[in-house]
């Protein structure tokens, strides 16, 4: 092995054990969301504030937020979304829904494709609940295109179930959520 491959190889060695510090772009962001009920699926989205998220693939530790509009929700019915901000959200007094990532299981590569398991706390209308969330990344040229699918079942989580005596919601609603960070 020549010097030159040598100190390459170490230089990208040490590159790949440093921590990646990442901001995800709101603008590149979609966070939808579902919910079945007797009548029909409900489908919705809200937006990200901001965020960002570090992590080190070689001791598994991560760091950061991403922080989502809770009064952002919407579903296409005004009257639907009222209540869902007045009675279940309650978006006015807990106007952000944040996910603080503490570990990443897996390896995250800098180019290809990548399978992890991102660990942290979930805060919702003023309670956290540890969540380990699955991703899929991208990677190619310092962009990480990353999805993620989670459930939350938020009467579990103390908030109110909207089922009236005829129509039944489901206690779980499904997040999707598909970002951009550099």
């Amino acid at each position: 092995m020549t010097a030159a491959l040598r100190l390459s190889t170490l230089l990208l060695a040490t590159v790949m054990a440093a921590p990646t510090a990442l901001h995800i772009d709101p603008a590149r962001t979609k966070v939808e969301y579902s919910v079945g009920s007797t009548l029909h699926t409900v489908h919705g989205t809200f937006q990200l504030k901001r965020g960002d998220v570090t992590f080190d693939t070689a001791t598994g530790s991560a760091s950061g937020a991403l922080i989502v509009d809770a009064k952002s929700g919407e579903s296409g019915s005004a009257g639907r979304d009222r209540r869902m901000h007045d009675s279940i959200l309650e978006s006015n007094r807990y106007p952000d829904i944040v996910f603080r990532p503490d570990r990443v299981e897996g390896k995250v590569d800098p180019t290809g494709h990548s399978e992890v398991k991102l660990h942290g706390i979930f805060s919702i209308h003023g309670a956290e609940h540890e969540m380990t969330v699955p991703v899929s990344v991208d990677a190619s040229g310092g962009e990480y295109k990353a999805a993620a699918k989670f459930i939350v079942p938020y009467i579990q989580w103390g908030m109110k179930n909207p089922s009236t005596f005829i129509l039944r919601v489901n206690d779980k609603v499904e997040i999707i959520l598909e970002t951009v960070a550099r």
